[in-house]
């Protein structure tokens, strides 16, 4: 029997989460200067193809690093993506070729999750522009990032119901009740009763209350909570049973 074998590419792709002041779930996109005529359609994941020396994990690290400045995030493989046209548009296949000085067949990518605080200073040495997007706001995106964006929601899902603590990656390091609250009920997709949440809060000893109230807020005032990962290895409670 012959074979077809196929002389291809790999890059690494990473879904960088993040969760803001209006307590919504966002991704990071990027842009560089020569795609600002198409703006909106450029906006893209931030990825690389992986260099000839370099393990996959250690590509995604250094993109991660590109767009954010921060040597080491969390971060975790989910899914290759190996769809013969899923670099098959033109207008993506001319940006690969300008971007790599290549002329490129197919492309596989590896892709990556990870969690940032959006208050983390963002400080890019490849990309002109790092915007965050509310995860229900994201626009049409080249090749299948819309597909990898929606299959990273999947397994973010999974991962905070094997380890919620990686909530406290996104949540600012002092945080309300209420913060909490909002983003487990959007990782998690399930509805919980925010007074029983309260009570369940109560009973952790690793989730500590601070001596300082919100200000200048419209609503009654919540109080601030810490995370404290050390008593929390010690108990290694999970959230919600």
């Amino acid at each position: 029997m012959n074979y077809n074998f196929i002389h291809t590419y790999v890059s690494v792709d990473c879904v960088v989460f993040g969760f803001d002041k209006e307590n919504r779930l966002n991704i990071l996109l990027v842009l560089k200067n020569r795609d600002k005529a198409q703006m909106e359609k450029q906006r893209r994941l931030p990825g690389s193809l992986i260099l000839s020396d370099e393990d996959v994990d250690d590509a995604a690290q250094r993109v991660l690093h590109e767009i954010t400045g921060i040597k080491k995030m969390v971060l975790k493989q989910f899914r290759c993506f190996a769809d013969p046209n899923r670099a098959s548009d033109p207008e993506d296949a001319k940006w690969m070729e300008e971007e790599y000085k290549s002329s490129i067949d197919r492309i596989i990518t590896v892709a990556y999750l990870s969690l940032c605080r959006i208050d983390q200073k963002m400080n890019s040495t490849k990309y002109d522009t790092v915007d965050w997007f509310p995860i229900d706001k994201i626009p049409n995106l080249p090749f299948d990032h819309n597909l990898i964006v929606k299959e990273s929601l999947i397994e973010i899902r999974k991962w905070i119901e094997s380890d919620f603590t990686i909530i406290f990656e996104l949540l600012p390091k002092k945080f309300t009740i209420r913060q909490l609250y909002q983003l487990y009920n959007d990782l998690s997709e399930r509805y919980i009763d925010i007074k029983n949440f309260h009570k369940k809060i109560a009973s952790f000893n690793y989730i500590i209350p601070l001596d300082e109230m919100e200000t200048n807020v419209s609503h009654r005032a919540a109080r601030y909570y810490k995370f404290d990962a050390k008593v929390y290895k010690k108990n290694n409670t999970k959230l919600i049973k």
